[in-house]
Parts: structure tokens; C-alpha cells; sequence
């Protein structure tokens, strides 16, 4: 599912910058030209770093929700406002550890539409995190650190609300809870699209 996945974001990225409108009339398009001009590469440039922002992600959230979850409802049961805000808490917390590798996954990802010379031979996430660190120093890495942790929270509340939710109303066997979890993320990824679209 991520491998398929990398050229979704690529896709997305490009068509949400600036202009985008004038240089793309649809995905397809977009796909097109990407293709065209930087090879099949190029969808997968970022997928490293994709991966590597993905994993701690999942983790920092679950340890931060388990923890705050715990310390507001100690009894574990089911209480809809603990997991409404203990599931924002948990997303803004790892959104935000997470921020400077998603910056890197965006200029990967954008590389190809960008004017600067420079920028476009950025091939994997050390060259990037080089090129952001001489440019921007150490606060480069945490730029847009605010509207990702405003856009995670309320997905994530939304996620964990309904998996809460679900356990309650019917137990389910472990691998209908693995896909539940699949689905609620793959939710949470389409409501982020929706809730930061840049303005083009």
C-alpha cells in the first residue's frame, strides 16, 4: 500500500503549489508530465523519507495516546471525550516531532516544479536536509510546524474517537481490528488533503 502510495503524494504536492491550475488540467496530467520530464523516479524520491517520518509518527502517537489516555481514564473505559482529546493531543504531539522530516518529504516531492537550480538536484533526504540547514539553519526543518499540528489533531480525534468507539459497540477479532486501524488512517490522510490545501 505505500509503495503503490508514492505517487499519490507526489501528485498532490504538485498540484496544490502555486499556479499548479496553469501547468496541470488534472491528475492525470500531472502524472503525465512528471513522468515526461523526470522519469519514474521521481515518484519515489521521497519514498524513504516517507517511510522513515511514517514510523516514528505511528509510534510517538500511540505511546502518546496509551500515556494520556491512561492518566485521564484510568478505569479504561469507555469515555467518547478522553479519546476525542486524547487522540488530538497524541496526533499534534507526533505531527509536530515529525514536522522537520515532512519538510524534507515536501521539497523531494516538489523538486521537480521548483526554479531553483539548486533545489532541483536535491536526489534524497541527506542532500536536503543539507541544502535546508545552510539555507534556513535549524528552524528551516519546523517551518509549517503550526498548520500540520492544527490539521493532524482533529483527524487523529476523529481516528481514535472511532476506534474507541468500535471496541465498544462490537469487539472485533484481531485481524478486523488490524484492517479498522488501515482504514482509519488511510481516513485520516484524505481529511489532512482536505483540511491543507495550500492556495494555488
Amino acid at each position: 500500500m505505500e509503495l503503490t502510495g508514492g505517487m499519490r503524494p507526489v501528485i498532490k504536492q504538485r498540484m496544490q503549489i502555486q499556479n499548479s491550475s496553469k501547468m496541470y488540467k488534472s491528475m492525470t496530467d500531472c502524472a503525465k508530465y512528471v513522468y515526461r520530464n523526470e522519469g519514474l523516479s521521481a515518484f519515489y524520491v521521497s519514498y524513504p523519507t516517507t517511510l522513515s517520518m511514517t514510523v516514528p509518527f505511528t509510534a510517538l502517537q500511540f505511546l502518546a495516546y496509551e500515556s494520556i489516555s491512561t492518566a485521564m481514564n484510568p478505569t479504561k473505559s469507555y469515555d467518547p471525550v478522553t479519546h476525542c482529546l486524547a487522540g488530538a493531543v497524541a496526533g499534534g504531539f507526533a505531527a509536530a516531532l515529525t514536522t522537520p522530516m515532512d519538510v524534507i518529504k515536501t521539497m523531494l516531492q516538489t523538486r521537480g516544479s521548483a526554479t531553483d537550480a539548486e533545489l532541483r538536484t536535491v536526489n534524497g533526504f541527506a542532500a536536503g536536509c543539507r541544502l535546508l540547514y545552510r539555507r534556513e539553519g535549524v528552524r528551516g526543518f519546523f517551518k509549517g510546524v503550526k498548520p500540520r499540528v492544527v490539521t493532524t489533531m482533529p483527524s487523529t480525534a476523529i481516528c481514535w474517537s472511532a476506534y474507541e468507539a468500535s471496541k465498544c459497540v462490537n469487539p472485533l477479532p484481531r485481524p478486523r481490528v488490524r484492517l479498522l486501524v488501515t482504514c482509519m488512517n488511510t481516513a485520516t490522510n484524505i481529511l489532512q488533503g482536505v483540511l491543507y490545501s495550500p492556495k494555488r
